[in-house]
């Protein structure tokens, strides 16, 4: 009997089977009325974030509501992630590199004063948002990478600490043991050699494996499955948040621990200003989270943010860089089924849009994609996305050594 996941694989591969022209056209058609509302000004102040600031948004809204800086709102909503050893995507508790080191990259951007600041590669501390600030305050550059970055962090009064908690510690050794050889070595999808892989039958057997294995590492039953998970499809997780206050004042900050068992020194889009996150208070702010080598290839949040000065809806802005992605690949869905990007598009009147390349990501669990709004009223809403269906895990057929 066909899994759930061959169910949803081959459902996605069939919409696949269609044009990029011809969904272009669905989209806006589908979503005609959408990009109407969307031209329509929004209200002031307002939050938007990544599904796992959510918790967050009260009281960074509650900084704006007060009068308070732009930056340091969206500051309070990505620290709750930062200091999250239980989110295992940003800060402290983040899944390593290869190496078993936590690697963490961060960039800010302060409308009022269009300054920005960033980190990348950096180890022992834990809020490379406030690291991010730090290097724009209080040096002449831009951006501090590595050693340097930390040595920096620390002269600023960040306190260093091992950024490894037990079970990040556990499931790196979980996947240093059995599914290293699957790594980030290559060659990647863009790479000319790149073949795409059949689906394995032995999918739900190495799932079981893997779990059995976390047992044994002394990791708790309840975090086996998700162990087992991480290890097989290393996650990519990162938290945007973007502000803009009642004076039309903007922030933006976009901070992570990077793709799970990285090359050392991998540096994703998060750190890059123009890549995940950008802010002109003029126009708007954008950022970004998911598949971070090709958000660095098309400049994601500067080009939205330009859309939208040229004239463009934050939905039409966002979407319209989204198209740039596949076209990257010249539409080949034999890749793009292992690409994501969500993008978090905010103007300066109020308008802001969430956009992605897929409807939800996990093809076994069918998760659907949604930004987290907050203008006096905090909810979440489903992005719209370019293609219908769930983007499938990368690498897409891991292999359990000795099998």
């Amino acid at each position: 009997m066909p899994s759930r996941r061959d169910f949803l694989t081959t459902a996605a591969l069939t919409s696949l089977a269609l044009t990029l022209d011809a969904q272009e056209t669905k989209v806006k058609d589908g979503k005609a009325a959408e990009t109407r509302a969307a031209v329509t000004p929004g209200k002031r102040p307002v939050m938007i974030c990544a599904h796992n600031g959510y918790n967050y948004l009260d009281e960074g809204f509650a900084i704006l509501s007060r009068g308070g800086d732009t930056l340091d709102a969206a500051l309070r909503v990505v620290r709750g992630p930062e200091d999250d050893p239980n989110d295992h995507s940003v800060g402290l508790g983040g899944l390593p590199n290869e190496d078993g080191v936590v690697e963490l990259d961060s960039c800010c951007m302060h409308g009022p004063t269009r300054r920005g600041g960033a980190v990348g590669a950096l180890r022992d501390v834990r809020n490379a948002s406030l690291a991010a600030r730090a290097v724009m305050e209080h040096t002449g550059h831009v951006m501090l990478v590595g050693e340097g970055a930390t040595r920096f962090a620390l002269a600023q009064g960040l306190a260093k600490e091992n950024l490894l908690t037990d079970y990040s510690r556990k499931v790196w050794l979980l996947w240093k043991e059995t599914n290293s050889d699957q790594d980030w070595w290559g060659p990647g999808l863009s790479d000319p050699k790149w073949k795409p892989l059949r689906p394995t039958s032995q999918r739900e057997e190495l799932h079981k494996q893997l779990e059995q294995r976390a047992a044994d590492l002394g990791i708790p039953p309840a975090l086996c499955a998700q162990a087992a998970r991480q290890v097989m499809s290393p996650p990519t997780g990162t938290i945007h948040c973007s502000a803009l206050n009642a004076k039309g004042e903007m922030s933006g900050c976009t901070t992570t621990s990077g793709l799970a068992f990285k090359l050392s020194g991998r540096v994703g889009d998060s750190p890059i200003i123009g890549a995940g996150c950008y802010t002109d208070q003029d126009v708007g702010s954008a950022g970004a989270t998911g598949s971070g080598e090709e958000n660095i290839k098309v400049a994601g949040a500067h080009a939205i943010v330009e859309n939208m000065r040229h004239g463009m809806s934050p939905h039409d802005a966002g979407m319209d860089v989204l198209k740039r992605i596949a076209r990257n690949y010249n539409g080949d869905m034999s890749r793009l089924r292992y690409i994501d990007m969500v993008y978090y598009v905010l103007r300066n009147d109020g308008a802001y849009a969430g956009v992605s390349l897929w409807t939800g990501y996990d093809s076994d669990h069918g998760k659907p994609h949604y930004i987290c709004i907050h203008d006096g009223t905090k909810r979440r809403e489903p992005t719209t996305p370019l293609f219908q269906g769930f983007s499938l895990d990368f690498p897409p057929r891991p292999v359990v050594r000795g099998q």
